[in-house]
């Protein structure tokens, strides 16, 4: 307040006093407030968006996770399996104990494979593929072209289109 000659009661002056002041307090307390509202929002379509990301993450690897489950049990079943082809191939009897063998052999591999497990065996003139295979050497082969396999010392195995462990063969050598 200011006191003039001609507002000795201290009235309001125009712009100045009391009132002026109520308004110019009233109006920056509605803008604050809707810049707060507004901060609000911003920040609350932030943390949706975070929130909606972290769930889909989630989910993600959750679906990796049950992919993959068995990952470790199938890996350490491939050495039975190996061991078990191997006990076939070096015994052409016909006794039942090979029967029951070849049996139990197909129950495996049908379990394996309902759990996503899917044999690589190459064949020899099947094409070379570094992402499934692991050459071990390489021949001069006149019956399968060059690049190619020639033959496989041991099968190799996908889990779900992720290698577990790859084929190891032998590869016909370019010219």
């Amino acid at each position: 307040m200011i006191e003039t000659p001609e507002n000795p009661k201290n009235d309001p002056v125009d712009g100045v006093g009391p009132d002026a002041q109520d308004v110019d307090t009233a109006l920056d307390p509605v803008e604050a407030l809707q810049a707060e509202v507004e901060q609000l929002k911003a920040q609350s379509l932030i943390e949706r968006a975070d929130l909606e990301n972290q769930r889909k993450r989630l989910a993600r690897e959750i679906e990796v996770a049950r992919r993959f489950a068995n990952e470790r049990l199938l890996a350490d079943l491939l050495p039975v399996f190996d061991s078990l082809e191997a006990g076939l191939a070096a015994d052409s009897s016909e006794s039942p104990l090979r029967a029951g063998l070849e049996l139990t052999l197909k129950q495996l591999h049908a379990v394996a494979e309902r759990n996503g497990l899917v044999v690589l065996a190459p064949q020899p003139g099947d094409a070379f593929n570094p992402e499934h295979h692991n050459a071990v050497s390489q021949v001069a082969s006149a019956e399968v072209a060059p690049g190619t396999v020639v033959q496989t010392f041991q099968k190799g195995y996908l889990l779900n289109d992720r290698l577990l462990r790859p084929a190891m063969v032998v590869v016909a050598q370019a010219d």
